[in-house]
């Protein structure tokens, strides 16, 4: 029975009250009329106190036959508080030592085979001894009379009374069940014995044994201040409750908001043909094949996250989406493998570049060692000396003597640290230091890197370039090179970088000293007359269209032309002489 339909009862519409007599509070009911032994019937999370009227559901069976037992007899019975509700067939141990008498009222048989019991509290009692379990409880029971006290003060009880509809009526409204008319019942009670049984009676609180030990005060005036202390705990159970339900469904709704926006966003980009879903996966299975760390992979899932919550439309987006192809792209732990024969690297040193003995046979040296070793963790070459002696096309000549990818970065007037170790990603415009874009089109860990000019960095107040190529170079630290757009260290150790340089002069001190210098002086007239039958003429016979029985060039020209056109030590000038009248 609902709420409304229980404050119904107790305004008289169903069944009549017994009116409260006299100061002391007590129902009119003759004791006489309740014999000495009756049916004691075990409630589970309800009490009934006197001068209520309060509907119980029956529906354990020895419970129906009391039920019909005591409609048909004297109507009498005793409703006493089951404390440990998951008991099915309770005994004396698991009941209140106090109950009420109460009068059955009228039963009601429910389509589901339980029964509803109106009951009417007319006394408390006192259990004094169960006296049969079959067919059902049967108890002695001792009426007990409750009183206020005489000395009781009227505007104490008065304010009593407010507090008690008040923190009421705040249970009551955030009850989901209760209807409106009860607060305004709640407030239309007058009686202060019959207010303090009512509430008792019909308010649900959390802890049911705190409600069951006001039965123990015969005293209304202390039962009512021991009810205030259950309806605050109540009230603070409640908003404890509303805070985490609160907190749960902004939870809640902002998952479903987030989750509708991005099921509504796929919807859109598959209907403009700018389904994102299929690159994602792409993107998400290239991850799957790289040799990550734990933290990388960490790091790599996050930002990924954030890429999908991105609208494909902002600039954020392209942002995340080349920041994430360029970690994707990027040779994690793929390495070509080096081809250490060093009698290959001889005869391609040979192919490549005529005379230079002395600079072959330190290279070569430098091999040796990276063969014994194993690693790079040897002092970085620089081969410097004039322009056009070949210094660059050696880097290149090395390269493919290991079998390793080429790559080569002119440092010529690089003023800004921001080419070396890239730009933070957030930046408009952002890009990758060039160290880490040259691994990228190699596509592998351990290219030769040829740093051209190094002679030549400059600074301004955008940075010191030469600082930054300190840690790239450095075999203790490169290890863990910080590249500001990857903001993830990557191990640049196994990278062979290879310096050159007109003069050695401007280079900085400290890294001067992570260098090994290798001169490269030049070529004498007679190496520059073989490097032009080798290389030259044949190179410009093929530029040119021509066969090679086609053009025939003597000694005593290439002589001449040496001697007149070409005096410097670099073999430049007579690769492209320059244009004379002269005969």
């Amino acid at each position: 029975m609902k709420l409304n339909d229980m404050i119904g009862a107790q305004a008289g519409v169903e069944v009549n009250i017994m009116p409260v007599v006299g100061d002391a509070g007590s129902l009119n009911f003759n004791p006489a009329e309740i014999p000495p032994t009756i049916p004691l019937l075990p409630l589970r999370n309800a009490i009934v106190f006197p001068g209520t009227v309060f509907p119980v559901t029956v529906g354990r069976e020895k419970s129906i036959k009391l039920v019909g037992a005591v409609e048909g007899g004297s109507g009498w019975l005793a409703a006493v508080p089951q404390m440990d509700v998951a008991v099915e067939d309770p005994t004396e141990s698991d009941l209140a030592p106090r109950g009420t008498v109460c009068k059955l009222i009228k039963t009601l048989e429910m389509p589901d085979g339980t029964v509803t019991a109106i009951l009417q509290g007319a006394s408390l009692c006192r259990v004094e001894e169960v006296v049969s379990y079959d067919p059902y409880i049967t108890a002695r029971v001792t009426c007990l009379e409750e009183f206020m006290p005489k000395d009781a003060d009227e505007r104490e009880l008065h304010v009593l009374a407010e507090s008690l509809k008040e923190k009421s009526a705040t249970i009551v409204k955030t009850s989901s069940f209760a209807p409106k008319e009860a607060v305004g019942a709640l407030r239309s009670i007058d009686n202060f014995h019959f207010l303090v049984n009512f509430i008792a009676t019909t308010i649900e609180t959390e802890n049911f044994s705190e409600r069951a030990a006001l039965l123990d005060i015969e005293n209304i005036y202390l039962r009512g201040l021991e009810l205030l202390k259950v309806l605050d705990t109540q009230i603070q159970l409640i908003q404890i409750k509303q805070e985490i339900n609160q907190k749960v469904k902004t939870d809640i709704d902002q998952q479903q908001r987030e989750y509708y926006l991005n099921n509504q966003l796929r919807t859109i980009q598959e209907e403009l043909g700018m389904d994102e879903g299929e690159e994602m996966e792409k993107m998400r299975r290239r991850a799957d094949e790289k040799k990550w760390s734990k933290e990388v992979r960490a790091i790599f899932d996050k930002e990924m996250s954030r890429l999908e919550k991105f609208n494909p439309t902002s600039p954020d987006y392209s942002i995340q989406l080349n920041f994430l192809q360029f970690m994707l792209d990027l040779p994690w732990g793929e390495m070509s493998d080096d081809n250490l024969d060093l009698k290959n690297a001889q005869n391609v040193l040979d192919e490549d570049h005529f005379g230079l003995e002395q600079v072959k046979e330190r290279i070569i040296e430098y091999l040796a060692v990276l063969k014994l070793k194993g690693n790079m963790k040897s002092p970085i070459l620089c081969l410097w000396g004039p322009p056009g002696v070949g210094k660059t096309s050696l880097g290149k000549s090395i390269a493919r003597a290991l079998g390793r990818k080429y790559i080569r970065i002119s440092l010529g007037g690089m003023h800004d640290e921001a080419e070396i170790r890239g730009h933070r990603k957030t930046y408009v415009g952002a890009l990758p230091g060039r160290i880490l874009s040259g691994i990228q089109r190699a596509g592998t860990s351990n290219p030769v890197i040829v740093l051209d000019e190094i002679d030549k960095l400059s600074q301004d107040f955008k940075g010191d370039p030469s600082s930054a190529l300190l840690e790239a170079l450095d075999p203790e630290q490169n290890n863990t090179f910080h590249d500001n757009y990857l903001d993830i260290d990557y191990d640049l150790s196994n990278v062979l970088f290879i310096t050159t340089a007109n003069g050695i002069g401007t280079i900085q001190p400290a890294l001067k000293d992570r260098m090994e210098m290798i001169n490269v002086s030049g070529y004498l007239a007679e190496e520059k007359l073989q490097i032009a039958k080798m290389y030259l003429v044949p190179k410009q016979t093929r530029e040119h269209g021509l066969k090679a029985d086609e053009l025939s060039i003597s000694d005593d020209a290439l002589k001449e032309i040496i001697d007149k056109w070409a005096r410097s030590t670099s073999v430049n000038t007579l690769a492209s002489p320059p244009h004379s009248t002269t005969t």
